[in-house]
This record gives structure tokens, C-alpha cells and sequence, in this order.
């Protein structure tokens, strides 16, 4: 869909309510698009993780307009799989990512293993 009011309009046939009732939740999903107007956006959000992080944002339940409690968890997933048919988890976006220096600046190379020498002893 091209914007979060047209996803709140989707909200509004499946749940009732107005617009407004479910709007932020959908605005949070789209907020990536100000950084980079792609469809490459929702790598960052529109996810099994994005949908968890807006129940953090919006808490388990919204309330409608209407007095009907809905979980966020399905204005999320409503969200997610009108933009991607499907809901992905973020490893399937991720996996698709090419690795680049600047990424791993830093970090201890993946051959090398920490032994427990290595690690402070573990108190009992």
C-alpha cells in the first residue's frame, strides 16, 4: 500500500473504528520510509521483530473508537502482509544483506574462537 492512512483504511473494514484508531501503529511501520523512500524500507520494521518492538511501542491491545480491543500484534501482521504478502522474519531479510567492511570494523574475525581460558571464571 502507498501510505499508513491507506493501511488504517484496511484497519477500519477488518476491525471497525476510524482511521485514526490504528494510524500510529501503521506510521510506525512506514517511519523508515523518511530515511529511504525504497521498498528496501521495510528490511527495518516489516518483520516477525518489527511487529514485536510496536507491541513494546503500543502495548499488547489498542482500543477502538468503536469500545472493540484489538491486539497490535494483528494491526502489525496486517500491515506487514499487505506490503509483503507474507510475514517475514528478520533473518530473511537479513541473509539477503551482503556483508561490507565497514560492517565488521572491529570485530574479532569468525574463524576465532573463545576459549574458556579467554572468559573470566564463571562464580558459583
Amino acid at each position: 500500500m502507498a501510505d499508513p492512512y491507506h493501511h488504517a483504511l484496511s484497519s477500519v473494514k477488518k476491525w471497525g473504528g476510524v482511521p485514526e484508531d490504528t494510524l500510529a501503529v501503521h506510521q510506525f511501520f512506514d517511519q523508515t520510509k523518511r530515511a529511504w523512500c525504497d521498498p528496501r524500507h521495510r528490511a527495518v520494521l516489516h518483520s516477525t521483530f518489527g511487529i514485536e518492538l510496536a507491541i513494546q511501542v503500543f502495548g499488547p491491545t489498542i482500543t477502538l473508537s468503536n469500545g472493540r480491543k484489538i491486539p497490535t500484534r494483528w494491526i502489525g501482521e496486517q500491515h506487514v502482509q499487505e506490503d509483503c504478502g507474507f510475514i517475514p522474519r528478520i533473518d530473511q531479510w537479513l541473509q539477503k544483506l551482503p556483508l561490507d567492511d565497514w560492517m565488521i570494523r572491529g570485530a574479532r574475525t569468525f574463524s576465532r574462537t573463545i576459549t574458556l581460558d579467554e572468559q573470566e571464571t564463571p562464580s558459583v
